[in-house]
């Protein structure tokens, strides 16, 4: 009988703790679900429209169409976690430093995304992941990782 790899913890799984920043932590949950269980998961719409109240649809339209443009443009598999736990995979956290960029620091935003992707340009989904932020700030809700 084989030993279980020690390689294998949640500290090499899951190293990164969730954000502080409750808006971060809502656009996890969001891209939690709608990555595990498709754009239109009931309990993602239903965490977007208590975050945002009557002015959730341009966050909630913008989140699934950067998730159907992550989906489409990656050329691996993009690890997330289960929207329970507490931690978070190294590619929640790229995502999340790039929603928290895209304005500051476009370029180091881009290079994370196509580094994340497998891709040389990763503009189109860059620019999905700018409107998401922008649908936050502008409803108050600022994306800080």
């Amino acid at each position: 009988m084989s030993s279980p790899n020690p390689a294998l913890t949640h500290a090499t799984l899951l190293p990164h703790a969730v954000p502080p920043c409750p808006n971060a932590r809502l656009a996890l949950f969001a891209m939690r679900r709608m990555g595990a269980r498709g754009l239109s998961d009931a309990p993602a719409t239903h965490a977007m429209i208590t975050g945002f109240g009557e002015s959730f649809r341009r966050p909630l339209v913008l989140m699934r169409a950067f998730m159907a443009d992550l989906a489409s443009a990656a050329q691996c598999p993009i690890a997330i976690a289960p929207c329970c736990c507490g931690r978070m995979t190294p590619a929640e956290s790229i995502l999340l430093t790039v929603l928290a960029r895209t304005e500051t620091a476009p370029e180091t935003a881009h290079f994370l995304l196509a580094d994340l992707l497998g891709l040389r340009h990763a503009d189109g989904v860059l620019a999905s992941a700018t409107a998401v932020t922008q649908a936050f700030a502008d409803a108050g809700r600022p994306i800080a990782a």
